[in-house]
């Protein structure tokens, strides 16, 4: 049994903040969990599809974020309990669908994970989540350990059933990715079985519909903020007699307790875990009952906007600090010396860790690329020999965002999931140059087949290249619609990507493998004489899961011929693999890392790369 369900009630279990949530939720008597990969938020869901059978309970990695959400919230509104999982960035593809369902509401218990990336760990932006608890009226739940992970997700299924509202679950990087001693409760037994009761007036929001149930939204607000009031998960820290008070939350809270501590300050601790609705009295009676306020929270000044409104209108005399007066950063997270800086009143010497630390200069620089026999690298250098730099290249997220570091450089405008195909129309409208746009499969199939669609409907003219690995690599290796067979799911039918191209109205495609580089440099060439939009479908497993279960059609190690090479360094200056190194003009390959794809021999243009018997 896997120890995530094997562990007995009371005992304590070593857990990601992430594996916490999975756990609370199989507590609460979750019965279908969806979600779509994003870092921070992957582990959620890959625990939760690693038990769901031997639990009991429907899980699905589903096509993007807003599918996910509307499968959760059609469970949801026939009464059965549903969670759905994702990074910060996913929310806003789902959006569309949870701001309608904030005024419909459910029946049974729903929860929406949002996973913030302060600092942009792995993310192209830092967004602060909390504003869309804000935005759309959600309750908002943030743990700061991962016992709280746990112990808030059973509790917010509850809070969502008893004001019949979505609530949502905000962690950061650091709470998702923290391990943590949790004990544990009892798993309840879950039900798939649920019953639609039809109600129009309720759950078709129409016009006439919506206007009635927003007042019921701002009503249950109110209710919300009734329950933060009482909520467990706001407390205050102190013996409540220093002068200087100090409000925080997340991941914020566990630092604020560290820097007090190492200070020596005398201060009372509000912590809030419950934080939207904002606990109005609790919070009216501690500003009161101090002379200061500092107001301790990453990213956005959520908490202080809403702290310093209330006093405005209470007309309270007590300071407040915070974001506004320069103590804290709104960029980049928080770290315990942050906190110290501007607890101490000297946020403003202090920008980030880095500028206490003694910087080494003379280390290598080891920035992030493909791994070794990476399809990817394969097909980027393929796109350089056929066009070189004379073109516009839109690229996506994905493994394959790295092509644009030398020497492929083969990124020049990135957006979102799935906006290279839609970008690119805009660029070929607007540009001289050809254009390639570059994007995964499971992109494609998140986001973007709708581009696609477009492009060939309104006469874009641009190269699509589809970097097929048959896998979400980046997030952890998920499956998607157009992956191998999954066994976790062996009734899940798989969808022919080439079908979808076709589906779309595309009339110039063609498959490749990306290890034939003279086939995929002539697709590429011959594809950019079409007028119109071309797809180009790059397609050979990824190199991690082709050594790891034995699928690929891996050849032979290679190694260079020290006598043969002529020491032009095109397998280091014009190629990347990490297999690869150079030291004083020699050339080696190291052979624990070799894949054995074998594109390094077609590069090298001597015939000095071979194969190892």
């Amino acid at each position: 049994m896997d120890r995530i369900l094997a562990a007995e009630p009371g005992t304590k279990v070593l857990l990601l903040g992430n594996e916490a949530i999975a756990r609370g939720a199989l507590e609460a008597g979750a019965s279908l969990a969806t979600t779509y990969p994003g870092t921070p938020a992957s582990e959620i869901g890959d625990t939760l599809a690693r038990v769901a059978e031997e639990a009991g309970i429907y899980f699905e990695y589903s096509v993007n974020e807003k599918v996910a959400t509307e499968i959760a919230i059609g469970a949801a509104t026939s009464g059965v309990r549903a969670i759905v999982s994702m990074k910060h960035v996913g929310v806003n593809v789902a959006a569309d669908a949870l701001m309608t369902f904030a005024y419909t509401g459910t029946r049974g218990g729903f929860v929406i994970v949002t996973a913030d990336d302060p600092s942009c760990h792995s993310s192209q932006n830092e967004q602060d989540n909390r504003f869309y608890a804000l935005f759309g009226g959600f309750p908002l739940l943030e743990p700061s350990t991962p016992q709280e992970c746990l112990e808030m997700t059973r509790r917010a299924f509850e809070i969502s059933e008893e004001l019949e509202m979505p609530v949502m679950l905000r962690t950061t990087t650091r709470i998702a990715h923290v391990r943590g001693a949790v004990t544990v409760g009892e798993i309840k037994k879950s039900s798939l079985k649920g019953e639609f009761v039809k109600d129009p007036e309720r759950f078709v929001p129409v016009p006439s519909v919506a206007r009635e149930r927003h007042p019921v939204l701002l009503q249950k607000l109110k209710d919300a903020e009734r329950l933060a009031e009482q909520s467990e998960f706001n407390v205050i820290e102190g013996t409540g007699t220093s002068r200087l008070g100090i409000v925080t939350s997340s991941v914020a809270a566990t630092y604020t307790r560290d820097a007090v501590r190492n200070l020596g300050l005398t201060a009372d601790i509000l912590k809030l875990g419950f934080s939207y609705p904002l606990p109005s009295n609790m919070i009216l009676d501690f500003v009161k009952n101090h002379t200061e306020i500092i107001i301790v929270e990453e990213l956005e000044p959520v908490l202080e906007m809403g702290i310093r409104a209330l006093a405005q209108r209470e007309s309270l005399a007590t300071r407040i600090y915070g974001k506004a007066d320069g103590r804290f950063p709104r960029a980049h997270e928080f770290t315990e010396s942050i906190v110290a800086a501007g607890l101490s009143g000297e946020g403003h010497k202090i920008h980030s860790e880095r500028a206490e630390c003694d910087v080494i200069s003379d280390l290598p620089l080891r920035p992030p690329i493909l791994c070794a026999g990476c399809p990817h690298s394969a097909t980027y250098f393929a796109v350089s020999k056929a066009v070189g730099k004379n073109a516009i290249f839109a690229s996506d997220i994905g493994c394959y965002t790295l092509g644009m570091a030398p020497p492929y450089s083969a990124a020049d405008l990135l957006v979102c999931m799935g906006s290279s195909v839609g970008t690119a129309g805009g660029l070929a409208r607007t540009n001289e140059l050809p254009i390639i746009a570059f994007i995964g499969d499971s992109t494609f199939f998140h986001a973007g087949v709708p581009g696609l669609i477009n492009a060939v409907h309104q006469g874009h003219e641009f190269l699509l290249v589809i970097l097929d690995n048959r896998t979400t690599a980046m997030t952890g290796h998920q499956p998607h619609p157009g992956s191998r067979p999954d066994p976790r799911n062996p009734t899940a039918l798989p969808v022919v990507l080439e079908k979808v191209v076709r589906g779309c109205g595309v009339e110039w495609l063609r498959i490749v493998d990306p290890y034939d580089i003279d086939s995929t440099i002539n697709a590429i060439e011959e594809a950019l004489k079409h007028k119109g939009a071309s797809v180009v479908i790059a397609r050979r497993e990824c190199a991690l899961i082709a050594t790891r279960d034995g699928t690929g059609a891996i050849i032979r190690k290679h190694m260079i011929d020290q006598e043969a090479c002529k020491k032009c360094r095109t397998c280091v200056t014009k190629f990347q693999c990490p297999a690869i190194s150079s030291l004083d003009k020699v050339q080696t390959i190291d052979y624990s890392l070799c894949a054995g794809c074998g594109v390094c021999a077609e590069v090298c243009p001597y015939g000095a790369i071979k194969g190892v018997d």
